[in-house]
């Protein structure tokens, strides 16, 4: 029983840490590498994430450069960054790539919340299953006769607050990024 209530926290925890992961490469208006640093970048006929092949440095706040560890990636590295849609024009100086932020619009502070409301939804979808698949192995454990039924109503109850405690963290970040967004 213990195992599986283990289980179950473990992989809301997980679909937790990957929402706010998500979260961190939705936009802000301000210069951060998590926007672009698992961006897929074909290299030599394999695709790689641009942080496999390039460092990062923020000078201001809406300026990034990305400094490719082999020059012979740059062309490879602004064409991924050119069809990202991101919206943002990298330059290169034969040295690094640089992107500069243009502050945004309001119509796409909202369409930025939105997409962030849906990551957050998945997020929560994630933590709901998790807590779907424990009820079912508890259901399991129960009708074997390893656990007893006030035993399976205790787990189910822990089992929710756990849940209830995953998916708040969820909505807090949500608000945090939303309150970030719309403030710019």
């Amino acid at each position: 029983m213990k195992t599986v209530q283990s289980e179950a926290s473990e992989r809301m925890a997980k679909a937790v840490t990957h929402t706010k992961s998500e979260f961190a490469g939705v936009r802000t208006g301000r210069a951060t590498p998590a926007l672009v640093e698992k961006l897929p970048v074909e290299y030599y006929g394999s695709t790689m994430p641009l942080q496999q092949l390039a460092g990062f440095s923020v000078p201001e706040a809406r300026m990034l450069f990305i400094t490719p560890f082999d020059k012979g990636a740059m062309s490879a590295i602004e064409k991924a960054l050119q069809n990202s849609n991101l919206g943002l024009n990298p330059s290169n100086d034969g040295i690094t790539v640089r992107l500069a932020f243009p502050p945004l619009t309001e119509e796409r502070r909202k369409e930025f919340v939105k997409l962030v409301k849906a990551k957050a939804e998945d997020g929560r979808t994630a933590v709901r299953s998790a807590r779907r698949d424990a009820r079912k192995d508890l259901e399991a454990l129960e009708k074997d006769g390893d656990i007893s039924s006030d035993d399976m109503h205790r787990a189910e109850a822990e089992l929710d607050r756990t849940t209830k405690q995953f998916e708040a963290e969820i909505d807090d970040a949500l608000n945090i990024k939303t309150v970030e967004l719309l403030e710019g």
